[in-house]
């Protein structure tokens, strides 16, 4: 399932932010050199299951270093 696809239970909390998750997805595999690109129709058939467990988890280590860049600045 694409990101920001609602499946089951999982609804986007904040459904703006779509286009800003999926372009930092396309830049963190890029860095990475998974050979995808942003508008591949989100087939991601031919990277590992490591592989795009190490986008999501280099996401989720940017999303909390912004989180608290804003806490720090007084930003809830």
């Amino acid at each position: 399932m694409a990101l920001g696809q609602s499946g089951g239970k999982r609804n986007q909390l904040v459904p703006e932010a779509h286009k800003i998750l999926d372009s930092m997805k396309y830049e963190i595999a890029e860095e990475l050199d998974l050979g995808v690109h942003q508008g591949s129709e989100d087939y991601w058939g031919s990277v590992s299951s490591k592989n795009c467990g190490h986008v999501g988890g280099e996401m989720v280590k940017r999303l909390i270093s912004l989180a608290e860049k804003e806490l720090l600045n007084g930003n809830k």
